[in-house]
């Protein structure tokens, strides 16, 4: 009952994320864990088995959609776009939704710096040139070339940590991701998230009635034991 009413959690997440651009999905795997009954040690004791839910990301793209923005970027193939925390630290995106800020520096919808080669992506508030993006990542302004997006790659699901809205920090911050070499930049462009409204709802309902069978177990059981009890404690029946 608790790895089904998780179940339905990550279900709930990715359902009220489904409109955000570039946010990935987390799937629930079910593993199970052998336990022993509370209390005892010997090698004899009794043993069952319980499921264990572990959730992951799945880092399928989504659906590229053109919004004809210039600053809106999306990557087609594998690859995140890199960002500055705000403790100093990376995170890791997929939303392209970025915008220029007054001082000139691309950013997120949440404010956080995008990053370059060589630091935070800067550009000139007084250069009235056009911002262009190649599909290799380099950002210009008119005839300037300002630097080019950094763009890690992550095999590895279990690599990242969802910390919602789109956004991923590393599991092992001092293990450096490799380059996104083979991602290519679409300017005008954002990737929608990668989860189906229908398909979430079909498994709500799936774990709703996993969770209510394995209560209806329960119950039946808690009734067979209260019925042995006071059969057992009354004599006279």
């Amino acid at each position: 009952m608790n790895a089904s009413a998780r179940w339905q959690e990550v279900i709930s997440e990715n359902l009220s994320a489904s409109q955000i651009p570039g946010f990935k999905k987390q799937e629930l795997s079910f593993s199970a864990v052998q336990a022993r009954t509370a209390g005892t040690s010997s090698a004899n004791a009794r043993r069952f088995t319980m499921p264990l839910a572990v959730a992951t990301t799945n880092l399928q793209a989504g659906e590229l959609r053109p919004t004809g923005v210039p600053t809106d970027l999306a990557i087609e193939g594998s690859g995140v776009f890199e960002v500055q925390m705000p403790g100093g630290g990376r995170g890791y995106t997929r939303d392209g939704g970025f915008r220029v800020n007054a001082q000139g520096e691309l950013q997120t919808k949440q404010g956080l710096p995008v990053m370059g080669d060589t630091g935070p992506m800067q550009l000139d508030t007084s250069n009235p040139g056009p911002i262009t993006v190649a599909a290799t990542g380099e950002v210009s302004q008119g005839a300037v070339l300002r630097g080019k997006l950094k763009l890690s790659d992550f095999s590895d699901p279990g690599a990242l940590v969802s910390t919602g809205t789109g956004l991923f920090t590393a599991a092992d911050p001092a293990v450096p991701p490799p380059a996104a070499n083979g991602a290519l930049v679409r300017q005008g462009f954002v990737e929608n998230a990668n989860t189906s409204s229908v398909g979430e709802m079909v498994n709500l309902i799936s774990a709703m009635r996993l969770f209510q069978a394995n209560q209806k177990i329960i119950q039946t059981a808690d009734d067979r034991v209260g019925r042995l009890i006071s059969d057992v404690g009354n004599p006279l029946v």
